[in-house]
């Protein structure tokens, strides 16, 4: 048996300050095949790595406060991650770190405003609206993930940023994000947008008989990669129910 590649979730969270330069080091180090980190632009339009809404979220990640894209970049990347020496990067110096044999999968988390719809399917009236919020912000990250030779994977929750994706680069490499409750929508969002790899979490991924997301990826020739893996139970689980690739907090579960 194949092992499934090896992604780190946002730089190996479980051994490493999340989505910094230094987890993205680590991964690389630790063996991952592909290091996956989340993005959000700041008030002055840089791409910066950040997963929560706000600086203070997740129960105080950063010792900063307040809503990422309302902060200036100096700001953002100032503020230090889980009381570490570590700060918010911007993509571009996280990019810097890994060396072109190593996958990136980007997941586009928000392009600036509380009206974005995660999870949707959305109606065929609210679509271009939707692809219009993330126009510029993709262009954005597309213009930095362009100056280095990784394979990208850029990935969603959100159906808009998928839509801006495909309509910057045609050629991009796209990832369906499945959230928890929404697995009928998240196959919709996948057959529209003929994805490359789908990403269910683990508890649809081997439990929900109303999808079977292998058979779903095989239609539509993508891959399958399963969401947060955090120990060989779970890798072991995510490789019954077909997986390609597990999204991994800790390194060396593939083994």
């Amino acid at each position: 048996m194949t092992a499934p590649k090896a992604f780190a979730h946002r730089g190996f969270a479980g051994v490493f300050p999340e989505n910094t330069v230094a987890a993205a080091r680590g991964a690389v180090e630790r063996g991952a095949d592909a290091v996956e980190v989340d993005v959000q632009p700041t008030a002055d339009g840089d791409v910066v790595v950040s997963h929560d809404r706000r600086l203070d979220g997740d129960e105080g990640l950063t010792d900063a406060e307040g809503v990422v894209w309302e902060q200036s970049t100096a700001d953002v990347t100032g503020a230090r991650v889980l009381a570490t020496d570590e700060c918010v990067p911007l993509l571009a110096d996280v990019l810097e770190v890994i060396p072109d044999h190593v996958e990136v999968n980007i997941e586009l988390k928000n392009p600036g405003s509380d009206a974005v719809r995660p999870g949707e399917a959305l109606p065929a009236g609210a679509r271009e609206s939707a692809r219009e919020r993330w126009a510029l912000f993709v262009e954005s990250v597309l213009s930095v993930a362009g100056e280095h030779d990784n394979d990208i994977l850029y990935s969603s929750f959100c159906a808009g940023a998928l839509a801006a994706v495909d309509e910057a680069d045609p050629a991009a490499r796209v990832a369906a994000l499945v959230a928890p409750n929404c697995a009928d929508a998240g196959e919709t969002v996948a057959r529209r947008y003929d994805v490359d790899a789908v990403h269910p979490p683990l508890e649809r991924a081997g439990t929900d008989r109303s999808t079977d997301w292998a058979t779903v990826a095989a239609d539509i020739d993508a891959s399958l990669n399963v969401w947060t893996i955090r120990d060989w139970q779970d890798a072991r689980r995510a490789v019954a129910a077909g997986a390609d690739g597990v999204i991994a907090d800790y390194p060396g579960l593939t083994r």
